[in-house]
């Protein structure tokens, strides 16, 4: 008898050890990639990043100062002083790059392309880089338009744009977009000629107005988002 009890001992622990492992659910990876993707797209449409494809947001100055004042605002408590006035400061930077968005799409509206401005100006960081066909033009564009108008406010253009100006060089409209910036966005104006470009891009402004209206509710929304994606990526 107590032979067959070891022999039944031994089977059982021979078979337990035969049972297949529990697998993960292949659909939860699925849906958290998902889920990750487009929490993505929505901190980047939110903070329009000047080198969308540094994940870092190291390379360029306005860049770093976005990003770390997200971070340094993702540290702080929610609903102190504190809090609110690094809320406020994400709101100014982030206001700055929709104004300049504001203007590129008005004037390819006015250019003709009312369908396609969106589609035009979509850059993310899955816009690649290879996919250009005219990047030496598009660069040298891009430097005219820094120099010879203000749509950038006199700062250093984001280099996402470069990727619009390879669309618009493609489908033969490049040149008409720079005329066009620098009658409604002239580098130095004298007073009367200030008064009278106000004057011509009054509907610009104010449809760009329009386009800008994002609650700081939905904007810090965008921003645990975009942590909670970063912190599941590590």
């Amino acid at each position: 008898m107590g032979d067959r009890n070891i022999f039944y001992r031994v089977c059982c622990s021979c078979c337990g050890g035969d049972e297949p492992e529990e697998k993960t659910p292949i659909i939860s990876d699925t849906l958290l990639y998902f889920a990750q993707e487009a929490q993505r797209r929505r901190s980047e449409q939110a903070n329009l990043w000047s080198e969308p494809h540094d994940t870092s947001h190291m390379e360029r100055d306005d860049d770093r100062e976005l990003y770390n004042l997200l971070q340094k605002r993702a540290k702080t408590r929610r609903g102190s002083q504190g809090y609110r006035r690094l809320s406020f400061d994400i709101h100014a930077v982030r206001q700055e790059r929709r104004d300049v968005l504001g203007k590129w799409k008005m004037l390819l509206e006015n250019l003709g392309f009312h369908a396609e401005s969106d589609m035009l100006l979509n850059v993310t960081s899955a816009t690649l880089y290879s996919s250009m066909r005219n990047a030496p033009q598009a660069k040298k564009l891009l430097d005219d338009l820094a120099q010879q108008t203000s749509i950038f406010e006199n700062k250093i253009p984001a280099e996402r744009y470069i990727f619009v100006l390879d669309r618009l060089i493609t489908l033969d409209a490049a040149e008409d977009f720079l005329s066009k910036a620098k009658t409604y966005y002239p580098r130095d104006q004298s007073p009367e000629l200030e008064t009278e470009g106000q004057d011509s891009a009054a509907v610009l402004i104010k449809k760009s107005n329009e386009i800008n209206l994002v609650t700081d509710e939905e904007l810090e929304e965008v921003d645990e988002d975009a942590l909670l994606s970063r912190s599941l990526e590590l």
